[in-house]
């Protein structure tokens, strides 16, 4: 599963109603880079065949076959970690960035 912050939700409802896509899942990729960090994507796209889908904060997601094992138990979250520089942030414990709340 995949979870969104109501942040990342807020975030996204946003971003969906402002490029006219709303209606349309929002798709999460990510990609092993070499030194076991992943690189990750999202977009609005439509629902393909092997996709997996989640729903989180009533906002569907899609995720690839190819993706669905990096990206499974992920949380992402919007935040401002400069101020006045709100960004995506993607919480994987799968990611070799990954550090633990202490």
């Amino acid at each position: 599963m995949i979870k969104l912050t109501s942040d990342a939700a807020r975030q996204i409802r946003i971003a969906a109603k402002q490029s006219n896509l709303e209606g349309l899942p929002l798709r999460l990729a990510g990609t092993k880079n070499a030194d076991g960090s992943i690189h990750y994507g999202m977009g609005f796209d439509d629902n393909k065949e092997d996709d997996t889908t989640f729903t989180s904060e009533n906002v569907d997601l899609v995720v690839s076959s190819a993706s669905i094992d990096l990206l499974d138990g992920m949380t992402v979250d919007f935040v401002e970690i400069e101020p006045g520089k709100p960004q995506f942030i993607f919480i994987n414990p799968k990611d070799s960035n990954y550090k633990p709340p202490q």
